[in-house]
């Protein structure tokens, strides 16, 4: 079991700097961005980042529902878009945009908490974290029509007086989980003198086809792009020898083809020429801009050989948030050179008492009495009845506390508080914030159907697994 309590976004670090009796926590918590020389902190000044908040989330829903993809919590105390807004953090790169069009208020709420981009408080020395909303002008009465068109209608911020000095622009998505030092990604394609250069990653054929695949030359110039390829030759045909990546023959064998991050780092010049001059009608990069671009432009491939994930439907969310829980984890969100931030928090520790927990995380703020917990997520502000058990699943917790009285009343007026209720069996579903799960329920996809919706009620089935909205109340002794 881990009791998890993640580190403080970098603005929360003053706070903590000030403290006299906080050195030591200072001083890991600080370590990523003082470790930067003079020469490459200067480097880094003329990077831009730009993160993409996504799109609908379709393939997310109901998670996103309420709030954008890289709102969505993950982890038990994370939003996915601190994955991305960290990684550029610990790489020393402090000018940032976050482009959002659906659901953005929580999305909103979460950065301004986190990262505080509205305190006045300057990011980084002369950086900066600002929201670019979906906007109409009396000239453009759409909205974002894609990654590409998205990056489009703010280009005119590339050439700001602020931005003069940025050379290269970092285009990033905000739903993926991975930890990437950004600026070996940059120097790469500035050693390579590329006007382009795509992060990509070794994978077999289970699914290659989910992805954008390259073909390169002996330099890893970029010869051919496909993008998701739909049929069995198109992705025949997109096989390469991925030893050229760096790869065992073994390990070229299982993984036989090279597929796109949906990262990229462009030279400025390049971008906004592209954007607005060569393929001014063109909406997204990895399935226009990109392809076309490799034909007459220097593409390059950077490869990627840590963990990554790209957390696009609710089956590969759950899968990825339960590899959490495995000792040694996939993916660590706290490491001392490079922590994944997140919003602060003033919440008291995790209380479990009398329970028996193995190959799980508590988030802070948790209450759990007399259950059984085992492989699963328990997020901030969970509160679990007695006699609960909790096997293989997510239960995201709450954005807020009831206390004793309105949770007595509650009860006593035959409702049901926000939590889990007493003797109820929780497996294989991810139960959303502030749901309500009664007494002596059953949450378990008791007739094994795969896909399934009860709107009304706040509850669906995706991939087999059970899904209850945010909010949603299922009454005591149900079964599902």
């Amino acid at each position: 079991m881990r009791l998890v309590r993640p580190a403080s976004s970098p603005v929360a670090r003053s706070t903590i700097a000030r403290s006299r009796r906080a050195p030591q926590v200072k001083a890991v918590i600080e370590a990523p961005q003082l470790r930067y020389e003079p020469a490459t902190k200067a480097r880094t000044n003329t990077v831009l980042s730009i993160i993409l908040g996504g799109g609908a989330g379709t393939r997310l829903f109901p998670l996103t529902k309420q709030r954008a993809k890289p709102a969505v919590p993950i982890g038990g105390a994370y939003r996915l878009i601190d994955v991305p807004m960290s990684n550029c953090i610990n790489s020393g790169i402090s000018k940032i945009y976050i482009l959002t069009q659906f659901n953005s208020t929580s999305l909103n709420r979460h950065l301004a908490r986190a990262y505080n981009m509205g305190s006045g408080v300057r990011f980084g020395g002369d950086g900066f974290v600002e929201v670019l909303a979906a906007t109409q002008t009396p000239t453009d009465k759409e909205w974002f029509q894609g990654t590409a068109d998205a990056v489009r209608q703010y280009s005119w911020l590339l050439e700001d007086t602020k931005n003069r000095a940025i050379e290269d622009v970092l285009i990033l998505s905000g739903d993926h989980l991975y930890r990437m030092d950004y600026m070996k990604f940059v120097n790469y394609h500035r050693e390579t003198n590329a006007d382009i250069t795509i992060g990509c990653i070794a994978y077999g054929s289970d699914r290659a086809k989910e992805f954008g695949l390259m073909k390169i030359d002996d330099k890893r110039r970029v010869t051919s792009f496909a993008e998701k390829p739909k049929t069995a030759e198109a992705l025949e045909a997109m096989k390469v020898d991925t030893t050229i990546l760096g790869l065992t023959a073994d390990e070229a064998a299982e993984k036989p083809y090279i597929a796109s991050m949906g990262i990229y780092v462009f030279k400025k010049s390049v971008l906004i020429n592209l954007l607005n001059e060569t393929f001014a009608k063109a909406n997204d990069f990895g399935g226009e801009i990109i392809p076309e671009a490799a034909k007459d432009h220097n593409v390059v491939a950077y490869p990627f050989y840590g963990y990554w994930e790209d957390i696009g439907t609710i089956k590969s969310f759950f899968e990825e948030n339960l590899k959490l829980c495995r000792h040694p984890a996939t993916f660590e969100f706290y490491d001392p050179q490079s922590p994944i931030y997140t919003s602060p928090r003033v919440l008291p520790p995790a209380t479990v008492r009398n329970c028996k927990v193995s190959d799980a995380i508590i988030a802070q703020g948790s209450f759990v009495a007399d259950s059984t917990i085992n492989n699963a997520v328990v997020g901030i502000r969970s509160i679990i009845g007695s006699g609960c058990t909790i096997q293989d699943a997510l239960v995201m917790g709450a954005d807020y506390y009831e206390s004793d009285e309105q949770r007595a009343a509650l009860l006593a007026s035959g409702g049901v508080p926000v939590g889990i209720g007493a003797n109820s069996l929780i497996s294989n579903a991810i139960i959303d914030k502030n749901a309500r799960v009664g007494k002596n329920v059953k949450i378990i996809n008791k007739d094994g159907i795969s896909e399934g919706t009860r709107e009304s009620e706040g509850i669906y089935i995706r991939s087999g697994i059970v899904v209850i909205d945010k909010g949603a109340m299922v009454p005591d002794n149900a079964t599902i």
